[in-house]
């Protein structure tokens, strides 16, 4: 797995959730440019996805016997902020964007866990 990915969407995630969070402490809705920042981290989620399914077919596997897991974990970080954002077109009060805000940290935690099942922690916790 390609770690400088991993940080850069956790960082991208923690970013975005920070932005969110603070319009919803603003009493905003979420803004075009908020779905514009969920579409960059989208892309690189996408990117982080196309890796680890390349680094699978080529042999590489996690650590353990995590790769179902591991899959898993990949389709679900492309799947969590495009959730959060359809949920937030229905609520267009400063709780979509609060649900952003903690989409975005969901994902952080994601990309955590995905990088421990990549290095072998395939066990609950």
């Amino acid at each position: 797995m390609l770690t400088p990915l991993t940080v850069a969407v956790a960082v991208a995630a923690l970013l975005q959730a920070a932005w969110s969070g603070y319009a919803a402490f603003r009493d905003q809705p979420v803004k075009d440019w908020h779905y514009a920042g969920m579409a960059v981290v989208l892309l690189l989620t996408l990117a982080q996805l196309v890796v680890g399914l390349v680094a699978l077919g080529g042999g590489e596997r996690p650590a353990g016997d995590g790769t179902a897991v591991f899959v898993s974990y990949l389709v679900m970080v492309v799947l969590c902020l495009p959730v959060v954002a359809i949920v937030s077109l229905s609520e267009r009060s400063r709780w979509g964007s609060a649900t952003v805000a903690a989409g975005a940290l969901v994902l952080a935690v994601l990309e955590l866990r995905l990088a421990d099942v990549w290095a072998g922690g395939v066990g609950g916790g």
